[in-house]
């Protein structure tokens, strides 16, 4: 199916504005993007420190101390199979809690910065 409508001409936007590369410096610049990457920031590397020194003490233990790790919990249930689940768990949890986390102090922040860069656009 063709259409008799002429096709856009060169040089023209056929979207919305995008805001300049001096916009982008100047926000990144900006207190308001410094609040924004250290609420972020407070948030991410202490949780991914905390996962991987959980995750890694996991690993240690199933490597030197098989015996605790082997100990039976109850029927064929051990320490290791709780601990293994127990990262799926902590993995899930850590996502929920971040998006909790992201709706209610980063989205809000980043949705005005984005909302000014558009007016000024």
């Amino acid at each position: 199916m063709t259409t008799d409508a002429p096709p856009p001409e060169r040089g023209t936007q056929t979207s919305t504005v995008q805001p300049t590369t001096e916009s982008f410096v100047q926000v990144q610049q900006s207190t308001e993007f410094g609040e924004l990457r250290r609420t972020y920031r407070s948030f991410a590397f202490p949780l991914t420190i905390a996962f991987i020194a959980w995750y890694l003490l996991y690993v240690l233990l199933s490597n030197y101390a098989g015996g605790f790790m082997g100990t039976k919990l109850f029927g064929n249930i051990n320490v290791a199979l709780v601990f293994g689940l127990a990262q799926f768990l902590t993995t899930f949890l850590i996502a929920w809690f971040y998006s909790r986390h992201a709706a209610a102090k980063l989205d809000p922040k980043a949705e005005a910065i984005k909302s000014r860069m558009e007016a000024d656009a």
